[in-house]
């Protein structure tokens, strides 16, 4: 039997009400919008950022916060509950944690672009609430995960890795106006390491066992390798947490090599399910997953090089952006133009009873057409900025990432448009 239908099984019952998971979707896509414009705004120091607040960490902290995490919630606490079988309890903590960390995302944000740490603090502090009560509603599902235990393998880690980004995230904070880290560039690192291939990293590569065979109509990855690539992600992940805090070059580029290791592992079974799946023509979506695990790749490749100095006076800054722009930007929205469709079509009518179909519909919305090809010159563009320390090429690709951003924008209000009818009370 398919992943896909033991995914979808009675999946219905489990469902949150579509404004829960929506809502987190689409302020995702308001602060994707956010994101292009602070990098518009930062353009004269974002090729060679090396930290600082100022309108470029605003940029990064839109996507990071504003645009990846914001969307991780949303799916995670309506993708578990089905893959698992487990409805959550309440729905009302959920909301909570939308108006925790959504206006505390917004504030803190705020006060980076600003440089305001009278801002800063406090909203840091009101969102690692949000964000911490959102990892214990993770972990109440989790704990009931024995269905799924690669994906629970990768959740359990990603929540350690999660509240470990957090603590990191509000100490950066106050030491911007305090002074209490002993060196706030190597915690900065290790907070990169945890949230981009930590946090993030191992939910998409959880996920990923889930999503990717029943986007194929494939049978799930065998679970022994599947367990393998797991524990070489888990000790890249360590070890490249404790070079950063240790400021080790050594430890660092271990963590690199194990981590493309894992990577490569990673996507030979996410490629053999794809190959033996019964549905081959996955569409644009899958175009765009295809580029984000060459990104993912090229992101090891780069950080390697940047260890030894081989990759250019901004080495690091390109790594960062591979990482978060390339990797996990691509694959996350080559996901969500799926998955938003998909929980749709769970509360409209089906077309054998008259209603549409919604997900044959935007398949091949030109609003996602628009989006792919604006992302992935602006990636272009921006890539070429940083290796030439050119703002001028900064200010273009941002331009263009704006123009697809309002496009996913579009597609994403599209999608909630014309669920609306069926879900009004």
């Amino acid at each position: 039997m398919s992943i896909a239908a033991t995914f979808l099984g009675g999946a219905k019952s489990r469902l949150l009400p579509p404004s829960i998971p929506f809502r987190f979707f689409a302020a995702a896509a308001g602060f994707h919008i956010l994101m292009w414009l602070a990098l518009l705004a930062g353009a004269g120091e974002a090729a060679s950022f090396r930290g600082g607040l100022g309108p470029t960490l605003a940029a990064i902290h839109f996507l990071a916060l504003g645009v990846l995490v914001t969307t991780a919630i949303g799916a995670a606490v309506q993708l578990l509950p089905v893959a698992t079988r487990r409805a959550l309890v309440a729905v009302w903590p959920i909301k909570l944690v939308f108006w925790l960390t959504i206006p505390g995302i917004v504030a803190l944000i705020g006060g980076m672009a600003a440089a305001q740490t009278n801002v800063l603090i406090p909203a840091a502090a009101v969102t690692a609430a949000g964000l911490l009560l959102f990892g214990g509603l993770l972990a109440d599902n989790l704990r009931r995960a024995r269905s799924i235990p690669v994906v629970a393998a990768y959740g359990w880690v990603a929540l350690v890795a999660f509240g470990l980004v957090v603590v990191l995230g509000v100490a950066l904070a106050i030491n911007e106006d305090v002074g209490i880290l002993p060196n706030h560039g190597a915690a900065a690192l290790a907070h990169l390491i945890l949230g981009g291939f930590g946090f993030m990293g191992l939910l998409v590569f959880g996920f990923s066992h889930i999503l990717v065979p029943m986007f194929a109509l494939a049978a799930a990855p065998a679970k022994r390798p599947s367990l393998a690539s797991f524990a070489a992600t888990a000790a890249a992940l360590i070890l490249g947490t404790f070079g950063a805090l240790i400021g080790s070059r050594n430890v660092l580029a271990a963590a690199a090599l194990v981590g493309l290791a894992a990577a490569a592992g990673h996507l030979w079974l996410m490629q053999h399910a794809l190959n033996t799946g019964m549905r081959k023509r996955l569409g644009l979506s899958f175009v765009l997953v295809r580029a984000a695990w060459l990104m993912l790749l090229a992101t090891f490749v780069v950080g390697f090089a940047a260890l030894y100095d081989l990759a250019g006076k901004n080495g690091a800054a390109l790594f960062g952006f591979l990482l978060l722009f390339g990797w996990l930007l691509t694959f996350l929205f080559a996901i969500l133009q799926r998955i938003m469709p998909f929980l749709a079509s769970m509360f409209v009518t089906p077309p054998a009873q008259g209603g549409s179909a919604i997900v044959s519909e935007l398949a091949g919305a030109t609003s996602l057409k628009l989006h792919a090809g604006c992302h992935a010159l602006a990636l272009a563009v921006l890539a070429a900025a940083i290796v030439l320390d050119n703002a001028t090429l900064v200010r273009i690709g941002s331009a263009v990432g704006l123009i697809g951003a309002a496009a996913f924008a579009w597609f994403t209000v599209d999608v909630i448009r014309r669920m609306m009818p069926a879900t009004a009370p």
